[in-house]
C-alpha cells in the first residue's frame, strides 16, 4: 500500500498514538478514561480524521472473533458450572510439589490446550481459575497471568486453529492440518519448555507459597482463636461458599438448582440425574465443539453454535448467565479493530516492509532475522492479523523464486514469528488483553497486570523463544 497524504499519516499517528496511549496507561491523569473507553476514542478519532470512512470502519470489525469471544465466555461459564475447573485444578494439583511445579504445569497445560481450543478460548476460559489457583496457595498473581498468557501465545502457533492469524495463513498458502503442525510442532515444544524456564529463573523467590494443606490448617488455628469453629473455615473453602457474593450456592449444581422443573422430562428426574446430565452435556458438545475445529468448520459459529446449545438445554433463563460475558472486552476490540485499520490505512506499516524487504530474503540467516524483526514490530504497531495479511502474499512470493520449500517454510515462519510476537508486549496479542482485562474484572483475586510489568519478561522471552525456535521450522515435514 503507498504512503498516504501527509495529512492521513499525521492524524492517522496522532489517532493511533491516543489509543496505544491509553491501552499502555490506562489511569493516565489527564485522561484516565481505561482502555475501553480509550479504544473507542482511537477509533472516533480515526473518522473525525477522515483516515478511515464509516463504512469501512465497521467493515474493519472482525465480527468472527467478536462471535468466538462471546461464545468462549459463554461456553466457560456453563463448563465452571460443570465443575471442569475443579476436575482441572485437581490434575494440576495432584502430586504438586509446590508454587514453582505448579508454574510448570500451567504451562504445558496451556500450551496444549491453546493449539487445540485456540489462545483468545484458553485464556478467557482460565484467567479467572488460575488466579484463584494462585491466591489458594499464598502464592503471587503476576508470575502465573504472565505464565497463562504466554504459553498460550506460544502454543496456539503449532495449528491452525490456534489463532487468527494462523487460520489466514492455512487458508491463503493451502498448508494442511498435518503439515502446520509437524513444521511447527519442535518450535512450539521448544519454545513453551524456554518460557518457562526463563519464568522459574525470574520469579524464583516468588514462588515459594504455603501448600494448601497449610493454608488451611492455618486458617483451622485462627478460626479457633477467636472463638469460631474449625469447620466455617472449611465450608468457606468449599465449593459451597458461593462466588464471594454472598451466595452458597456449589458451582457445580448452579445449572441443576436453577433450572425449571415446569418441563415433564426434569419433573420425573432426580436431582442428581439432571446435575449428571447437563454436566455430561457440557462436555460433550465441549469436546463436539474441538472436532468441528479440527475438521475446519467455520470456528465462530461452531463456538456460537455450542453456546445456544448449552442455553436451551439448560432451559432457564439465560440473562444470568449472559451477563457474566466481558461485554466491555468486546467493545475495546471493536474500537482496536477501526484504529488498527486505520493506522493500515496511513500506509505506514506498508512503507516500513516495503523499505525492508530487499534485506529479508529467507535463504540467508540475515534475511531470516531482518523479516523476523520486521514481523515483530509491525505484529505489536499494526497487530499480528493485518501484519499477516499485509505480509504474507509478499514473503511468499519473495520465497518462490528459491525453492517450492522455500514457500511453505516461509509462511510457517509468518505463523511461528507473529504469533511469538503477541508475547513481546500487553498489546501484541488479543489473548493478552484478554488476560489482562479478565484479571482486572474478576470478581475475587482481581489483579491489574500493567504494561509494564508484562514487558519486563515478555521482552526477553519473544526475543529468546523466537530465535530458538526459528532454526526448527519445517525441520518435521509431512507431505
Amino acid at each position: 500500500m503507498a504512503l498516504a497524504s501527509l495529512s492521513k499519516v499525521v492524524l492517522g499517528s496522532v489517532a493511533f498514538g491516543v489509543f496505544w496511549m491509553l491501552a499502555v496507561f490506562p489511569s493516565v491523569p489527564f485522561l484516565p478514561i481505561g482502555r475501553t473507553a480509550g479504544a473507542l476514542l482511537g477509533a472516533v478519532l480515526m473518522i473525525v480524521f477522515h483516515v478511515i470512512s464509516p463504512d469501512d470502519a465497521y467493515a474493519s470489525i472482525d465480527l468472527p472473533i467478536l462471535g468466538l469471544l462471546f461464545a468462549t465466555m459463554v461456553v466457560g461459564g456453563y463448563l465452571k458450572g460443570a465443575g471442569m475447573f475443579k476436575h482441572l485444578g485437581a490434575l494440576l494439583a495432584w502430586r504438586s510439589q509446590g508454587g514453582r511445579d505448579l508454574l510448570c504445569r500451567v504451562c504445558v497445560v496451556t500450551a496444549l490446550a491453546s493449539a487445540l481450543f485456540t489462545n483468545d478460548t484458553c485464556c478467557v476460559v482460565l484467567t479467572e481459575f488460575v488466579l484463584e489457583l494462585a491466591a489458594e496457595r499464598n502464592l503471587p498473581a503476576k508470575p502465573f497471568l504472565l505464565a497463562l498468557a504466554t504459553s498460550a501465545n506460544i502454543g496456539s502457533s503449532a495449528t491452525p486453529i490456534g489463532n487468527p492469524q494462523n487460520l489466514v495463513i492455512a487458508f491463503n498458502s493451502k498448508i494442511t492440518f498435518l503439515q502446520f503442525f509437524f513444521g511447527i510442532l519442535p518450535a512450539m515444544l521448544a519454545g513453551m519448555g524456554i518460557n518457562m524456564v526463563m519464568l522459574l529463573c525470574m520469579y524464583w523467590k516468588d514462588l515459594e507459597g504455603a501448600c494448601p494443606d497449610e493454608v488451611a490448617t492455618g486458617k483451622e488455628m485462627e478460626a479457633v482463636e477467636e472463638g469460631r469453629s474449625p469447620l466455617s473455615v472449611l465450608s468457606l473453602k468449599s465449593p459451597a461458599a458461593g462466588n464471594g457474593n454472598g451466595h452458597g450456592h456449589d458451582a457445580d449444581s448452579v445449572m441443576s438448582e436453577n433450572i425449571s422443573t415446569k418441563h415433564r422430562w426434569f419433573m420425573q428426574c432426580s436431582e442428581h440425574r439432571r446435575k449428571l446430565f447437563l454436566k455430561s452435556f457440557a462436555y460433550i458438545v465441549t469436546v463436539g465443539m474441538l472436532v468441528a475445529y479440527m475438521l475446519g468448520l467455520n470456528m465462530s459459529w461452531t463456538a456460537i453454535t455450542t453456546a445456544i446449545a448449552l442455553v436451551v438445554v439448560d432451559f432457564r433463563d439465560s440473562e444470568p448467565c449472559l451477563n457474566k460475558v466481558s461485554y466491555s472486552l468486546l467493545v475495546f476490540f471493536s474500537g482496536m479493530f477501526v484504529t488498527v485499520s486505520g493506522f493500515n490505512k496511513t500506509g505506514l506499516p506498508g512503507a516500513i516492509w516495503n523499505f525492508m524487504a530487499p534485506y529479508s530474503k529467507i535463504n540467508h540467516v540475515s534475511g531470516v532475522t531482518v523479516l523476523s524483526v520486521i514481523i515483530l514490530l509491525l505484529s505489536n504497531l499494526a497487530s499480528n492479523v493485518p501484519t499477516v495479511l499485509l505480509m504474507g502474499d509478499e514473503v511468499a512470493a519473495a520465497a518462490a523464486t528459491i525453492s517450492a520449500s522455500a514457500v511453505t517454510r516461509s509462511w510457517l515462519l509468518l505463523a511461528w514469528v507473529s504469533t511469538v510476537a503477541g508475547n513481546l508486549s500487553l498489546l501484541g496479542s488479543a489473548a493478552n488483553l484478554i488476560v489482562c482485562e479478565q484479571a482486572r474484572r474478576a470478581p475475587r483475586n482481581a489483579h491489574d497486570l500493567s504494561f509494564w510489568s508484562h514487558v519486563v519478561f515478555g521482552v526477553p522471552s519473544t526475543l529468546v523463544v523466537t530465535a530458538i525456535g526459528i532454526p526448527l521450522i519445517g525441520k518435521i515435514s509431512v507431505d
